[in-house]
């Protein structure tokens, strides 16, 4: 029986304000934050990881970049090639799931780079949708800059290395939430 973790702790470490900690349960992973840091007052574009906690929605995967099947009690999707997500605040799909091309501004997240190999989409304003307020937070693989101890911040996103995503989507459920805070 896997045991199935209610909450991920998210916080900053150190004085990189893009630098952070994940935890769940008894473990603890480096891992990227926004370039910026965290906000609690998210803007579309200002590069801050949102404060707040926000639920799991959905796992989206590479099945071609993965060694072996993945498994989360988190709904999961393959990813397609033309899979996007709207960021553009003025259309009425902003902060959702679109097919590419699209006609307004929407992030591939088929991406030639890993970084979006695993993603999993959190609940962040999403119910409702308040035009401006962020889009495409997720959680997803990181860009290593040092032994993969420090990663590139993100545009907003938190993001560990690759196989520490992967230990932790078995003990994932609906149930459990992101807390993102300052240290």
């Amino acid at each position: 029986m896997t045991h199935t973790a209610t909450e991920i702790i998210v916080t900053t470490q150190g004085g990189d304000p893009a630098q952070g900690t994940l935890t769940i349960g008894d473990k603890i992973f480096p891992c990227a934050l926004g370039k910026q840091g965290i906000t609690p007052s998210k803007f579309e574009g200002d590069m801050k990881t949102p404060r707040g906690s926000f639920p799991l929605r959905t796992v989206y995967y590479r099945y071609d970049k993965l060694a072996r099947p993945i498994y989360s009690k988190v709904p999961m999707m393959a990813l397609l090639e033309d899979d996007g997500w709207c960021d553009d605040p003025e259309d009425q799909a902003y902060n959702q799931s679109v097919m590419l091309p699209y006609h307004a501004s929407a992030e591939r997240l088929w991406r030639d780079d890993d970084l979006y190999d695993v993603i999993v989409i959190l609940g962040q304003n999403d119910d409702p949708v308040e035009k401006g307020r962020g889009s495409a937070i997720f959680l997803h693989v990181a860009k290593e800059i040092q032994n993969g101890q420090l990663f590139e911040g993100t545009e907003g996103c938190i993001a560990l290395r690759k196989q520490d995503l992967l230990e932790i989507l078995p003990i994932l459920s609906p149930e459990t939430t992101l807390k993102v805070m300052t240290h």
